[in-house]
């Protein structure tokens, strides 16, 4: 231990991680840019690397972009990933009653926990968690991809309906491309840019950013839009310590939470988030408060964010499997530098291992400067005046759509989406679940298809193992209570109207 710990400390390493997280934070901050961007633009410069280092810059670019990408969502309601957009709405709502600093800093101290917590259940549980990951097939994917869709439904603030057809309008958004079965272009109208369906980082900053745009330029009275109030930073540091230290038992729970299921293929931070933000409005006091300015929401989704981050390198670890984009990167940079991820790793470079379990700590530790000091900075950005700040937040959403694809039908698809959303919010129809339905939409769909064809049409066999029995009949249960709740909504509508 006293060698992982000397490994680890050494200036060269220090250097390394602080820098980068100090780059995540940034690259995570900017609206459009995602962590596998930031891991991306890392890679040739870990050539130069030793093999700790190289793996140590990853690692602490990818902890700290995940959290800075709810700076862009509580400031500017552009979600940085597509699990801050499971508590997007709290966080914005309240940054704009006052308090933008207040909940960047409870963001950040809850990555920072969690991201701790997950680093703690992998080094002491990674083979555990490799054998529950071995035993998911693609029928336990497939259900594990429906509890996630069905829990945005499940959490929504607006009625059952409305959030079935946000939940279907991103469906309907993720069929754009290759039919993965039979190979035949859909909804691509002979656009060949389309063919490989539709980037949700483009659609987020449409949905999100171009609508929350567009409403601003239709306000009739702009000079009554509300401004933001930024607080001191020692009060908002106290009071986000204040909300974090009260919620102690949820922190445990969501980081544990989103370790494994981050740790099971086709899942990671997008569903971890969601069923822990679900888990925690169910159990919450003021569950109607959850989508208007429930700090809950934001800790528990923000722990299980970033917990999830450690869980995805359990399968990347143990057995060369991806857990997400950036541990599939990362798994290239291991082979590059003679490692060969794998059960092996641990008996041939059990020091590497544990000092990359040591990386992620440090990460989290240091991610708490360099976080700071992105708030801070983006906070000061909210002095500006409004007529100042949105042009500034259109050519931003323009050039962070264009860098994903470097194609200007990003540009159409953020301004066709942007009127969507527009068109979304005046008919009170909730854009969360529709961002959840075009991230998991393909993972539903393939995994789908895949099962079908290995059962030859027989739908039982979706039953046959034991957990796909029971991550199938949790969420055909869901489904059902939804189905009874929308009932009983249609009929508390129907009744004043007839009487």
């Amino acid at each position: 231990m006293e060698g992982v710990i000397g490994a680890i400390l050494t200036p060269e390493i220090l250097l390394v991680v602080f820098l980068c997280t100090l780059y995540g934070a940034f690259v995570g901050a900017m609206p459009g840019l995602t962590a596998t961007m930031a891991v991306a633009l890392l890679v040739p410069f870990t050539y130069f690397m030793e093999p700790l280092a190289a793996v140590s810059a990853i690692v602490a670019t990818t902890t700290t972009a995940i959290f800075a990408g709810d700076i862009s969502g509580a400031l500017l309601k552009i979600p940085g990933t597509p699990a801050s957009a499971a508590y997007v709405d709290d966080s914005h709502s309240l940054a704009r009653a006052g308090r933008p600093r207040t909940v960047l800093f409870v963001s950040l101290i809850t990555a920072s926990l969690g991201g701790l917590i997950g680093v703690a259940l992998l080094a002491t549980a990674a083979p555990e968690l490799a054998r529950l990951s071995a035993r998911f097939s693609s029928y336990e994917s497939f259900w594990l991809a429906c509890l996630g869709l069905t829990c945005a439904v499940f959490v929504g603030g607006a009625s059952v309906s409305r959030n079935f057809a946000s939940l279907f309008i991103g469906l309907l958004i993720a069929s754009v491309g290759i039919d993965v079965a039979v190979g035949h272009p859909r909804l691509t109208f002979g656009q060949v840019e389309l063919l490989d369906g539709i980037s949700f980082i483009p659609a987020m900053i449409g949905m999100f950013a171009m609508s929350e745009l567009l409403r601003n330029a239709a306000d009739p009275f702009p000079s009554r839009m509300p401004k933001f109030t930024v607080e001191p930073a020692g009060a908002a540091v106290a009071a986000a310590w204040r909300e974090v230290r009260g919620r102690w038992a949820r922190v445990l729970r969501s980081g544990g939470l989103g370790t494994v299921i981050g740790a099971l293929p086709g899942a990671g931070a997008d569903i971890a988030a969601w069923i822990a933000y679900a888990i925690s409005r169910k159990t919450a006091r003021n569950p109607e408060d959850y989508g208007r300015g429930a700090m809950g929401g934001v800790v528990e989704g923000g722990a299980a964010n970033n917990a999830a981050v450690a869980g995805a390198w359990t399968p990347a670890l143990v057995f060369g499997i991806p857990g997400d984009s950036v541990t599939a990167i990362a798994i290239g940079v291991l082979l590059l530098k003679g490692l060969t991820p794998g059960p092996q790793i641990f008996t041939t470079d059990a020091d590497l291992v544990h000092a990359l379990f040591a990386s992620f700590a440090l990460a989290n530790v240091l991610m708490l400067v360099s976080g700071t000091l992105a708030i801070l900075a983006a906070t000061w950005l909210l002095r500006a005046p409004r007529p100042v700040l949105m042009p500034v937040v259109l050519m931003l959403s323009l050039v962070g759509g264009y860098a994903i694809t470097n194609s200007t039908t990003a540009l159409w698809i953020i301004l066709a989406l942007g009127a969507l959303g527009f068109a979304m919010e005046r008919a009170r129809i909730p854009i969360a679940p529709a961002i959840l339905g075009l991230v998991l939409g393909r993972v539903v769909e393939d995994n789908f298809m895949v099962s079908m064809l290995k059962a030859r049409g027989d739908f039982a066999d979706f039953f046959e193992r034991t957990p796909s029995l029971i991550l199938g009949a949790a969420t055909l249960a869901l489904w059902a209570f939804l189905l009874l709740r929308a009932g009983r909504e249609t009929l508390a509508r129907r009744r004043p109207s007839r009487g």
